[in-house]
Parts: C-alpha cells; structure tokens; sequence
C-alpha cells in the first residue's frame, strides 16, 4: 500500500469519525428530555468503554490466558510457567535484579530531589540549577544510555581511556574497573543511569509543592525557633508528604517497565536482564510464549496495585 492511499484512508477514516458524531448530535439534540441526556451521554460514553474493552482488557484478558500455556500456545502446562520464574536460575536473577531497580531508583531518585530541590529554593542561581538538573529528563532513556556507556567504557590499563570513570581511577593511579561486566555491580551502574534521569523529575514537583507551602507556616515555625533540620523534618516534609508519595509511585512504575537502559548498554547479558526485557527475549529471542506472557502478567500485577494508588494520591494531592 503506497503512502498515498494511506492518506487517502486516514482522511475516510476521520471524515466517518465526523459523520458518526454528527449523526449521535443531531438524534440526541431532537431528545430534550432526561431519557434524551441519557441517551447522548450513553451515546459518547460507549464507543469509549468499547475502545478499552478491546485496546486493554483483550489483551490483558489474553495476555493472562497465555500465560497458562506451552511455549507454543497449543497446550495447557498449568502454573509452570509461573513455577519456572520463582525456581529457575536465570529467572531469580532476573527477579533479583528488578527488586533492586525497584527498591533503589524510586528511593534515591527522590531523596536526590528533595534535598536539591530544598537547597536550590530561592537562592540566586535557582532556575539555572534546576535546569541543570533536570536536563537529562529531556533526553531520551537510549540516548542517556549511551551516554553513560561512554562514561563506563573500559580499557586495559596500559591502554589511552575513552570512558571518564576509567580515565579518573587511572589517573588517581587505581586499577580499571569493568563496570558494566562484573556481576552484581553492573546493575548498580546501570540503576545510576535511571537515577541521573528520575531525579529531575522528583526536583520539579517536589520543588513546586515546597513553593506552596503557606508563608505564615513557615513565619511561624521560625518565630518558634525552628530552623536548619528541625524546619524541614517537621514543616517541609510532613506539608509535601503527597507530592512525595506520587514521585515514589510514579517512579517505581516507570522503573518496573525499564527496558532501554538494559538493552542499549548490555543487552540483558551479564546478569543484567530485568522483567520487561527478560519477557521480550523470552518472546521475541526465545519464542517461549507461555513463559514471555507470564512474565508480562508478573509485571501486570505488580505494577496495578501502585497505579491504583497513586491514582488516589493524586486525586488527594488535587483535592488541596
């Protein structure tokens, strides 16, 4: 199919969306009773309760279906599957180092914003300071990673370094570090990567709820004599404690679909694999459907309990 007859079908597709709207308007405008407002909600409501029935629970319904079968899809193995993630060797690794993304990147990310969004506050050179440190958010997860692989480039250490952090520990006269090879370290360096991005992230909200603490609070914990720490243990925290809670949430979501760093800078080797990219190399490396799709209703549930929550955060963070 050429490009032309692409347009031509996309402008047809978009003209009928027109028309069908049109139609529902003019039925639903002749109705002025209250059975008629039911009717034109019902009328914009549905077609969208019908997309998400067939762009998410399908899939989802589907996904959690194949989940129960062999690595071709044509025969039922039960729970082995599932069996095979928490038993496996490989797969506890893989478990393993997701627990640490997961334990590490939202925690650090956030506690490396608030601290800089606290002491960048009001001081002179606050715009330029924060856009420094929300810079990396503007790059994409890939490009971060090549990066950073350039900052873990590793020679032998007779040889000219390419990769900063190499070229420091040899000109401090240490040893060159493999830090993308040696196991369990590499994964470190790796939650570094995703670290150097999230952190904006947390500095811009958590900045801004910082911004709305009200002035006479903080007038009158100082007229109190608090200051220093005791100021921002018992004022700042306790009045962006939502703020907080939301940047967590919304930062071990992201890291529990982390795949670009992992396949940018090792590829998953070297026991660096983590789940969303153990289930594309099981799915698309592998063509071991069952276990792919058990892995991806892993993340499914892993992931939806903080969803909800942090939809209710949010929800509270707005109410204020």
């Amino acid at each position: 199919m050429s490009t032309g007859e692409k347009f031509i079908q996309m402008v047809i597709a978009i003209a009928v969306f027109f028309a069908v709207v049109a139609v529902i308007l003019l039925l639903t405008q002749r109705l002025r009773s209250r059975r008629g407002e039911l009717v034109q909600s019902a009328a914009f409501v549905l077609p969208a309760i019908a997309l998400i029935g067939v762009g998410l629970l399908y899939p989802a319904v589907t996904t959690i279906y194949q989940s129960f079968l062999d690595r071709t899809g044509d025969a039922g193995v039960g729970f082995d599957n599932y069996k095979t993630i928490f038993t496996d060797a490989d797969q506890l690794i893989v478990l393993r180092n997701t627990a640490a993304w997961v334990i590490l990147v939202p925690i650090l990310s956030t506690v490396i914003g608030l601290v800089y969004a606290v002491l960048v506050d009001r001081s002179r050179f606050e715009k330029v300071a924060k856009a420094l440190i929300f810079l990396p958010m503007a790059i994409s997860l890939v490009g971060a990673s090549i990066i950073w692989r350039f900052v873990y480039d590793y020679h032998d250490k007779s040889q000219t370094q390419i990769g900063i952090a190499n070229a420091v520990l040899k000109g401090l006269g240490f040893d060159t570090y493999k830090f993308i090879l040696n196991d369990p370290w590499n994964t470190v360096f790796l939650i570094v990567v995703m670290i150097w991005v999230q952190a904006g992230f947390a500095m811009v909200i958590l900045s801004a709820s910082i911004k709305a603490i009200p002035d006479d609070i903080v007038e009158a914990a100082r007229l109190d004599g608090v200051g220093g720490f005791r100021m921002f243990r018992y004022i700042t925290v306790p009045s962006i404690r939502p703020s907080l809670i939301v940047v967590l949430t919304t930062i071990s979501i992201t890291t529990l679909k982390a795949f670009d760093i992992v396949r940018t800078m090792t590829g998953g080797n070297f026991d660096t694999s983590v789940l969303a990219y153990q289930f594309y190399r099981e799915y698309f490396v592998s063509a071991n459907q069952g276990l792919a799709t058990a892995i991806a209703t892993l993340i499914f549930v892993l992931v939806m309990p903080i969803v909800i929550y942090n939809v209710r955060q949010m929800r509270k963070l707005e109410a204020r």
